[in-house]
């Protein structure tokens, strides 16, 4: 069946740039125009009226970890917290809805919103959580904050070494990066059918925001991925799904024969590697002299070496290197690692890929021409208070969208999700004010305009995933579409 849409059409194809009309067929899109050349060529055409709303290719986001996000919906909420008072209010009313011994999992905390002058400790939550272990994840997801109970359950004491890339925080409570594991191995996994349900909520949600596509960042089960693909299958997934392996899995996917398959709703596309932690969580990784508070130069994780050899691992499968690097030192080692492998994958039509790319060095900005710089503007305003006092010397090159755009930079925008919600206004806010949850702008230079962002959102995530066929509205695309009120504003997705 044919269907002639009718609205105020941004296309993103240079050629044609504005339309009064697209139609479509086929799940493609067949011709774009004027609203008389497409009525004559297709006059039995299903007509959708839509022109008091705007028609923008389809919204991708561009890291979440979709499944995470979903199962995150139904936990503990603790984003915006002010107080550990607060946090217990919360745990409290929650433990009174849980039957004894079950474990509470949430989320959404943020050290500089708790108002202490350290680290938050199990003895905080043990009062209002006597029956039940409780592991909270910071709103970075590299750090998490458990109580005693949740502590005896992993056998974590006061002479529990540290794990390699690990960190476990004194007085016990707080427990960094790869120190989590020796708690969240602890949680009893979810059944088949509940990471079905997570999957079904996550992609669900990010639909009825607008989204057409994601880009799942891995850091999740190995069941995560495999209910994505079980929906796929079942015709019950409504997003296009471009899925990344932990780097630790590529071995068993090169035995698999796993490479990259173009198709579908759900496709492999890259290998994730973590170079360091996160600001929130004190575990950047820095260059000299680190956090102004003393705190450190953050926690270097996947090696340089280690990222080198596995990303020409995964080039030779077709695959994506893309690689999380929040701190400066972080990013300036990636960018060194992708120096040498930029020629393998460029023969391959492959574009490498920096995550986050928050914090970086005037120098190495330049260095960032033709990698997809995968963002999150709506991180910066609660992040940008915390740039200037713990990051000074960064604060004008932290997110700078701007310069990687101009350094020619693929923007690829997303949010993180669960770390932040999956918010499009809250994106466009960000990058194009830059205010921080202060009420002060942060390098406002880095500003982007609200074209410069519907382009990251969509064509740039396009470009970053190598598809041809979406990010733009042009004969042989996706028929897969955002419609707006206001560009910016109030978002549904028209998916045909």
């Amino acid at each position: 069946m044919l269907t002639l849409i009718l609205a105020q059409v941004t296309t993103l194809d240079p050629a044609r740039p504005q339309a009064e009309a697209v139609l479509a067929g086929g799940g493609r899109v067949l011709a774009v125009g004027t609203r008389e050349e497409l009525s004559a060529l297709a006059p039995r055409a299903e007509v959708l009226d839509h022109r008091d709303l705007h028609l923008t290719p389809g919204l991708c986001d561009a890291h979440t970890h979709l499944v995470m996000y979903g199962a995150s919906l139904s936990q503990l909420d603790v984003q915006g917290v002010r107080s550990v008072d607060e946090v217990r209010a919360r745990l409290r009313e929650r433990a009174a809805q849980t039957p004894a011994g079950e474990w509470i999992v949430g989320g959404g905390f943020l050290l500089s919103e708790l108002g202490l002058s350290g680290y938050p400790t199990a003895a905080d939550l043990d009062a209002v959580s006597p029956d039940h272990p409780v592991l909270l994840h910071s709103r970075d997801h590299h750090m998490i904050w458990v109580n005693s109970r949740a502590l005896a359950a992993a056998g974590i004491h006061d002479q529990t070494p540290d794990p390699e890339g690990g960190h476990i925080v004194h007085p016990l409570g707080c427990l960094q990066e790869n120190a989590q594991a020796l708690v969240s191995e602890r949680v009893p996994a979810p059944s088949e059918s509940e990471w079905l349900a997570h999957a079904r909520a996550g992609a669900q949600d990010l639909a009825a925001r607008g989204y057409v596509s994601t880009h799942t960042m891995a850091f999740e089960d190995a069941a995560a991925p495999l209910a994505l693909q079980t929906l796929a299958a079942r015709g019950e997934l409504p997003l296009r799904v471009w899925a990344c392996l932990p780097h630790e899995r590529l071995s068993a996917a090169r035995s698999l024969g796993l490479s990259r398959v173009p198709g579908g709703l759900f496709q492999w596309g890259g290998v994730k590697f973590f170079a360091d932690g996160a600001l929130g969580s004190r575990t950047a990784w820095l260059h000299a002299p680190g956090f102004a508070d003393g705190s450190g130069t953050g926690i270097a994780l996947d090696s340089p070496d280690l990222i080198l050899e596995r990303g020409r691992e995964a080039l030779r499968l077709g695959l994506t290197p893309v690689t999380h690097a929040i701190g400066d030192r972080a990013n300036t080692e990636v960018l060194d690692v992708y120096e040498q492998l930029r020629p393998e994958a460029e023969a391959r039509g492959i574009r490498l890929r920096v995550e986050h790319a928050q914090h970086l060095r005037p120098e190495d900005l330049p260095r960032f021409r033709g990698l997809t710089a995968s963002v999150q503007p709506v991180h910066l305003p609660a992040d940008a208070a915390m740039i200037r006092e713990l990051l000074p010397q960064r604060e004008q090159t932290s997110y700078a969208f701007r310069s990687l755009k101009d350094a020619g930079a693929i923007l690829a925008f997303g949010s993180d999700a669960p770390v932040a919600p999956p918010s499009v206004q809250g994106n466009f806010a960000a990058a194009v004010s830059r205010l921080g949850d202060d009420g002060l702008p942060l390098a406002p230079a880095e500003a982007l305009t609200p074209d410069d962002v519907l382009w990251a959102y969509t064509r740039g995530p396009a470009l970053a995933a190598g598809w041809d066929d979406e990010g733009w509205v042009k004969p042989g695309a996706r028929a897969a579409f955002t419609l707006w009120n206001t560009i910016g504003g109030e978002a549904r997705s028209l998916v045909l």
